[in-house]
């Protein structure tokens, strides 16, 4: 299976299909958007967008992190398949469904470390254990932490901002600081979303496995089948 014969059933999974497209397209977009007028800009008027840089870099990250789980979905992702292709059906499935498992805890440990990161700067506890989360543990709050130079684009967004993650009681009257810059749970948000997604991918993409609907965890064959895609091509012309 390849990533270009992916078809996604149902008008719930085109929905999501046609929503993680897009929304890689959109964090693509932005960055090339930002990149150039920063370019036009500096070359041209002698001016530039002092955050575009840091900017351009979380959108990027955005990008990756989303990504990763979209191309799971798809299987997209490469690997390295030389032995398993050999293989009979039915060792080639059931090392399939352990390379499955395998990932899933992965992205159980991925999923653990994102959000025990993220959790301080928005002001949650992160999680006890080394391993595995057996519990919330109570540490002081970083939701106060601003990025460098991104500015909040509305007052709305910095007064919902201010008044859900940086706001404290001062006796019984609430106390709401404002931000100077976007906090960084913003932009760190993407580490426990993505996590998020690609442990539910790889769940979803191990129990396609066991049920037989694909074949593997990565796309096989893609550059044998490209070859063979372009030397049809060139016979018919």
């Amino acid at each position: 299976m390849s990533a270009s014969r992916y078809e996604p059933k149902g008008a719930f999974g085109r929905f999501i299909h046609t929503f993680e497209e897009t929304a890689i397209a959109v964090l693509l977009g932005l960055m090339t958007l930002v990149t150039f007028v920063n370019v036009v800009l500096r070359y041209v008027f002698n001016h530039a967008l002092i955050w575009g840089l840091e900017l351009t870099l979380v959108l990027f990250a955005w990008l990756v992190l989303f990504g990763i789980s979209y191309c799971v979905k798809v299987t997209a992702h490469l690997g390295v398949d030389a032995v398993t292709s050999v293989l009979p059906t039915g060792p080639k499935r059931w090392l399939a469904i352990l390379s499955g498992l395998i990932c899933v805890f992965y992205a159980v440990l991925m999923m653990k470390g994102a959000w025990d990161f993220w959790a301080p700067f928005a002001g949650f506890n992160p999680t006890e254990g080394r391993w595995f989360p057996t519990g919330f543990v109570e540490r002081r709050s970083q939701s106060f932490y601003e990025s460098d130079q991104i500015p909040i684009p509305f007052q709305w967004m910095n007064d919902w901002l201010a008044y859900t993650f940086n706001s404290f009681m001062d006796g019984n009257q609430l106390v709401t600081e404002p931000y100077e810059k976007m906090p960084r749970l913003v932009p760190y948000v993407i580490l426990p979303l993505g996590c998020a997604l690609l442990l539910f991918r790889f769940v979803q993409a191990t129990l396609g496995v066991i049920a037989g609907r694909r074949e593997s965890m990565i796309v096989s064959h893609e550059a044998e089948e490209a070859v063979e895609k372009a030397a049809a091509e060139d016979a018919k012309v």
